[in-house]
């Protein structure tokens, strides 16, 4: 594709399928022009470097995310969906939960995401500094349940690159991690249990039970209403 032809949104697109696909170690310049059907050198007249275009990638997926309309529901029922709709993204494109580790994100996709979590918080009677740590409180759960999957995604790719058998490596992980928690009264009584398959994971409907106990606790947190 011709640069005359090549679009910033074009390669911002490419560079985002390219990460769900290869992760931040396969994103490069030269991958991502055969995707495109072009020259590397073509991408630097549209963006600066690899570091731009992972912030330019990572504001566009914030646009995924749907924004409940707070006139036709509860602040309750529009925060969560909003921290869901924020989770399926995240573990949708785990590279974003890395490079939050070493680039700063901003732009207009995070920024419509930001505004309208304000605007839940104010709906449910928060104003000022605690609309903003209600939203940060929600924001750093849902970030921190995603890291788990991020991880998981990273190191199989690790793996596989390195040339090794990514689930024989994960099995024999588990396997010594249940050896070690058997020293532990309350691990081995996890272990022990028939339906334990690994220790260390969260139990079903773990996402749902913490994001409504937060919601719980903010909602005690709120002003009385006259």
């Amino acid at each position: 594709m011709p640069r005359d032809t090549l679009t910033r949104e074009q390669i911002v697109q490419a560079a985002v399928e390219l990460l769900d696909a290869e992760g931040l170690e396969g994103l490069n310049m030269r991958s991502l022009g055969r995707r495109l059907g072009s020259a590397a050198t073509a991408v630097y007249w549209h963006v600066k470097n690899k570091d731009d275009l992972v912030v330019l990638a990572g504001d566009r997926v914030w646009d995924e995310i749907a924004l409940p309309d707070l006139d036709a529901t509860g602040w309750r029922e529009a925060a969560t969906a909003l921290a869901t709709g924020l989770y399926s993204m995240m573990t949708g494109h785990p590279w974003l939960v890395q490079a939050f580790g070493s680039h700063l994100f901003y732009g207009p996709g995070k920024a419509r995401f930001d505004d309208h979590s304000l605007a839940v918080y104010e709906a449910a009677g928060f104003a000022g500094p605690q609309a903003d740590r209600a939203a940060a409180t929600v924001f750093t759960f849902v970030l921190g349940n995603a890291l788990g999957e991020s991880a998981a995604v990273s190191l199989t790719r690790r793996f596989s690159r390195d040339g090794g058998d990514a689930e024989e490596a994960l099995r024999k992980t588990v396997e010594r991690a249940g050896e070690v928690a058997t020293r532990f009264p309350r691990l081995r009584a996890r272990v022990e249990r028939p339906e334990a398959a690994d220790y260390a994971a969260a139990p079903d409907g773990s996402f749902g039970f913490g994001l409504q106990a937060i919601l719980d606790g903010l909602e005690a947190r709120l002003p009385a209403k006259a």
